[in-house]
Formats: structure tokens, sequence, C-alpha cells
């Protein structure tokens, strides 16, 4: 079985691996006839495309950051910041991989047999996310009235940007797509002609406390999918150096741990790659990774040039908030 470690320790650069990884994938997959190898493989490549040829990302990004000179605008008391990032190699990785084992999984619990070919197939058709952009708010406590609080009235303002996003970007060739959370609660924040588009985490927040608004667009001029979050920055904190970011390591090992004690070796070769792959990249020393432009004294101490572990940066737009005493002129 190929597997993306065997490429991480010979100095090569990040495009070099992607594509030595899906050749010899691509060669396997054809001698032992599997086809979910070789629609791995056409993942590979749409990362691989993304890091090469990627003079579209001005494109976009510069109609994204006319939504940025709008809140600027509107909005000068916030402190906002905008990120952007290609996911990085591992994570993408980590991520086919994972979902071939959370579906296999659920449908084996839920059927008692595994998933058709085309089944398994067609549930691999959901990554929109490989280019993703955040929206971070925060209001300076000097801008609070008595009886405010920071989080009430900073998610006031994160869903009133949100109502304003999908039209504005819609405008520049973006298409919202429907979002694909059914059943979930709506905040009366959130306005109805955009609350379909929506993921809504903050009204329906997971159960790690997770909280954020996620959106999918297919931007028409580059023909690829965006996915857009946008959170306070008590979410954003949260996420990035809270319980969901630390715990999440540790009940993901005991989730998938129980997947593999659910399904047995060697009935679904999909299932046990996949595993196998996740399992094996959870289980890295980044230290010990020899990859152009990449460096890391430990699992915490990251020096990633590259997109290899923590995506590669497409931009970072920060605003400040303009007034910082209680005198607004």
């Amino acid at each position: 079985m190929k597997k993306l470690n065997d490429y991480l320790y010979s100095g090569d650069t990040v495009l070099k691996i992607l594509q030595r990884y899906s050749e010899d994938l691509k060669q396997s997959a054809k001698e032992s006839n599997n086809q979910i190898d070789l629609l791995h493989c056409n993942f590979l490549l749409q990362i691989a495309e993304l890091l090469e040829h990627n003079d579209f990302l001005t494109s976009q990004s510069q109609r994204i950051r006319e939504f940025y000179k709008l809140m600027a605008n509107d909005y000068p008391f916030l402190a906002f910041t905008f990120k952007g990032r290609i996911k990085s190699l591992i994570r993408a990785e980590a991520k086919f991989n994972g979902y071939i084992v959370e579906y296999i999984h659920e449908y084996y619990t839920q059927y008692g047999n595994y998933p058709s070919l085309p089944e398994l197939k067609n549930a691999l058709n959901c990554f929109r996310d490989l280019i993703a952009y955040r929206i971070v708010i925060s209001l300076p406590k000097c801008h609070l009235k008595a009886g405010e609080t920071s989080a009430d009235e900073e998610i006031k303002y994160l869903y009133d940007v949100a109502n304003q996003l999908p039209g504005f970007l819609e405008e520049r060739g973006f298409t919202a797509e429907l979002s694909a959370l059914t059943g979930q609660k709506k905040s009366p924040l959130l306005k109805e002609n955009v609350c379909p588009y929506y993921r809504d985490y903050i009204a329906n927040s997971e159960p790690n406390g997770y909280r954020s608004l996620h959106i999918t667009f297919y931007d028409n001029i580059a023909r690829c999918h965006v996915e857009v979050q946008l959170r306070t920055k008590e979410m954003d904190d949260f996420a990035e150096i809270g319980p969901a970011n630390h715990l999440g390591y540790e009940k993901r090992q005991e989730s998938e741990r129980a997947r593999r004690d659910a399904i047995p070796t060697g009935e679904n070769i999909y299932f046990d790659d996949a595993y196998e792959r996740g399992i094996i990249l959870q289980q890295l020393d980044l230290s010990e990774l020899d990859v152009n432009m990449f460096a890391a004294v430990n699992n915490s101490l990251i020096n990633d040039g590259c997109g290899l572990y923590r995506g590669r940066l497409i931009l970072p737009y920060e605003h400040l908030s303009r007034f910082q005493n209680d005198l607004i002129d």
C-alpha cells in the first residue's frame, strides 16, 4: 500500500512529493484495480494544481478584499482579520482518508454491510474547503455601553456581516451553495434569504463547544469551491488554542479506534487502507521530516514555509479598530 509518510524524508518539495506519491499510487491502483485509489490520485492532483498554478488566487483574493474594504467602511469601530489558506498536504490527506473511514463505518453500523463502490465514490465528492477564508471580528471594550457584553454584541455584528456576504460576493462572480447541514436551528439574527446557505454552528454548536458560521461558494471565475468561516475572536480562540483544539486529537483517536474495532480487519480493503493511512499520519514526528522549506523542533514548534502541515497562506488582511477611546469622532 502506498502512503504519504513514505515520501516525507528525502528533502523533496511539496510539489515533488505530490507528484511522486500520486504517480506511484496511480500505478499501484491500476495493478490492483483499486478505483478509490484512482480517485485519491485525482484528489492529490487538485492540491498540486492549487499550489502550482495559483494565478487565479490573485483575482479571487482581490474580489474578497472588496468585502474587507466594505467592512472597514461600515464597521470602523471593529477590529477584524481576513485570513486565507490552501489546506495543507498532511491535513488534506488525513481528511480524505478520514471521510472513507467515517462513511464506511456509519454505513456498516446502519445497514450491517458495506457501501457499494459507486456509493463510496459519490460520498467522496464532497471536498469544498481546499481553499478557505476566515473572517474574525472583535469589538474593543471601550465601545461597549452600560449593560452590554462583548460576546453578545460581537455575535450581533457577526450575523450582520454574514447577512451581507452572500449577495456581495455573488455580484463578483461567486455562487453560494446550499448548506448540507440538515435540521439545523435557525438564528433570528440570520436573514431568511441567506439562512439556507449557512451551516450555523453558533445556533447549532458542536458537542466540543466549537462555534462558527460556515458558507461555501463556487468561484465561477477561478472555477473552484471556497469555504468562508465567520467567527468572533472568542470563537476563534476556542477553536485554535482552546478545548476544541487540544481535546480534538484525543477524541479523534478514541473515535477511530472504536471504528476499527467495529469493522473486522480484511473485510473491506478501502476501510483498511484509509484507516492505516490515517493512523500513521497521526503518529508522525514532524521533527524527523525532511521536506524542502519545512522544519520542526517538535509537533508544536513548526516553521512551515511550504504548506505541508499548516496550509499555504493566501492572504492576511488586518483592520484595527479605528477608535481606541470612548469618544468617537
